[in-house]
C-alpha cells in the first residue's frame, strides 16, 4: 500500500515537472517555428514579387506587340482597301478598254499598237519597218529586215465569235467555234496570198500576231489542232506576245550572227587587199633589190677600176721621179762645163 502511494506519489511529481517544463519546450519549439515560417514566408513573398515583375514586363511586353501587330494590322488594311479600289477602278478602265474594243477597226488598231511597242523593244530601229507597202500595193502592218530579206508580220484581233465560244454552251458554242475557225483561216488566207512574196524579197513565211493570249491558247490547242495545221501548210506561223518575244529573241541573235558575218566579209576582204598591196610593194621591193645589187656591182667593178688607175698614177709618178733624179736637163750641164 504504502509502496503504491509512493509510486503516485513520483508519479504525482513527474507530472508536474511535466505541466512546468512542458510549456517551456511548447514556447520555445513554437517560437522557432514561428521563426522560420516568417523566414519562409518572406522568402517566398520575396520570389513571388520577383514573378509578379517578370509576369508584368512580360504582360507589358506581350501587350506592346500586340499593340503594335494590331497598328500594323490596321495599316495593311488600309493598304488592301486602297489596292482593291485600284482594282476596281482598273476594272472598270478594262471595262471601258473592252467596249473601246468592240468596233473591228479600232481592235485592229489596238493590235498593231501592241506590235509597235514588241518590235521597238525588242528589235534595233534599222531591223524593222512599220505599215510596209510592197510593189503590189498591198500594204502589211509590219516586217523584219534579215539577210537582205523581209519577213512579214500582221497583227488580227478575232475577238467577237472567240467570245460567243468561249460564253455559249452546247451546240450553240459548236456554232460559234465553227464561226471562230472561220474567221481565222480568213485571215491566214489573207496573209498567205498578200505578205508571203518571195519573188518581192520575203521570206516563205509570215507571222500572224495574235494579241490575246487567250485567242492564241484556243488556236494551237484546240480540240483538233486542225487550225494550227491549217497556218502551218498555208507557211503562216501564229504567235502571241509571249511567243512572239521569243521568236524576236532569236531574230536578235540571227542579226548579230549576220553582223558578226559581214564584219569577218570585210576583213576578209580588207585582208585580201592587204595581201595584195604587199605583193606590190615585194615586187617594187624585189626591183628596188635587184637594182641595188647591179649598182653596187658596178660600184664595186668601178672601185677595182679606180683601183687600178690610181696605181698605174702611182706608177707613172714614181717613174718620172726617177727619171727626174737620173738625167738633169741639158742646159745646166752645158753651163757646168764653160765655167
Amino acid at each position: 500500500m504504502f509502496g503504491l502511494i509512493a509510486i503516485l506519489f513520483v508519479v504525482i511529481a513527474a507530472l508536474g515537472a511535466g505541466a512546468v517544463f512542458v510549456p517551456r519546450l511548447l514556447r520555445s519549439e513554437l517560437g522557432e517555428l514561428q521563426e522560420r515560417t516568417s523566414n519562409e514566408l518572406s522568402t517566398r513573398n520575396a520570389e513571388f514579387e520577383l514573378r509578379l515583375q517578370g509576369l508584368e514586363q512580360t504582360l507589358n511586353t506581350r501587350l506592346a506587340a500586340s499593340t503594335q501587330t494590331t497598328t500594323q494590322i490596321h495599316d495593311r488594311l488600309g493598304q488592301m482597301t486602297q489596292a482593291t479600289a485600284e482594282m476596281i477602278a482598273r476594272a472598270k478602265d478594262l471595262g471601258k478598254l473592252e467596249q473601246a474594243l468592240r468596233p473591228p477597226k479600232a481592235r485592229g488598231g489596238f493590235g498593231e499598237l501592241l506590235l509597235e511597242n514588241l518590235l521597238r523593244d525588242r528589235l534595233p530601229p534599222d531591223a524593222y519597218e512599220l505599215q510596209y507597202t510592197f510593189e503590189s500595193g498591198e500594204r502589211v502592218d509590219a516586217v523584219i529586215r534579215a539577210g537582205g530579206r523581209l519577213l512579214p508580220v500582221d497583227a488580227k484581233f478575232p475577238l467577237d465569235n472567240f467570245e460567243r465560244m468561249a460564253a455559249a454552251e452546247g451546240d450553240e458554242q459548236l456554232l460559234h467555234e465553227k464561226a471562230f475557225g472561220r474567221d481565222v483561216k480568213g485571215h491566214i488566207d489573207a496573209i498567205a496570198s498578200k505578205y508571203i512574196r518571195p519573188e518581192l524579197g520575203t521570206f516563205d513565211l509570215a507571222f500572224m500576231y495574235l494579241p490575246a493570249e487567250a485567242i492564241h491558247y484556243e488556236l494551237i490547242s484546240g480540240k483538233t489542232g486542225a487550225l494550227l495545221t491549217y497556218a502551218h501548210e498555208k507557211r503562216v506561223f501564229p504567235v502571241s506576245a509571249t511567243t512572239f518575244s521569243a521568236y524576236l529573241q532569236m531574230i536578235v541573235l540571227g542579226l548579230k550572227g549576220l553582223q558578226i558575218e559581214q564584219r569577218a566579209e570585210e576583213v576578209m576582204r580588207y585582208c585580201a587587199a592587204l595581201q595584195q598591196e604587199f605583193g606590190k610593194f615585194k615586187e617594187d621591193f624585189d626591183l628596188v633589190g635587184t637594182h641595188l645589187a647591179r649598182a653596187h656591182g658596178k660600184y664595186a667593178d668601178a672601185e677595182k677600176r679606180l683601183d687600178r688607175f690610181e696605181t698605174k698614177l702611182d706608177q707613172a709618178a714614181d717613174e718620172q721621179a726617177e727619171l727626174d733624179a737620173a738625167e738633169p736637163p741639158r742646159a745646166l750641164g752645158s753651163a757646168d762645163r764653160a765655167a
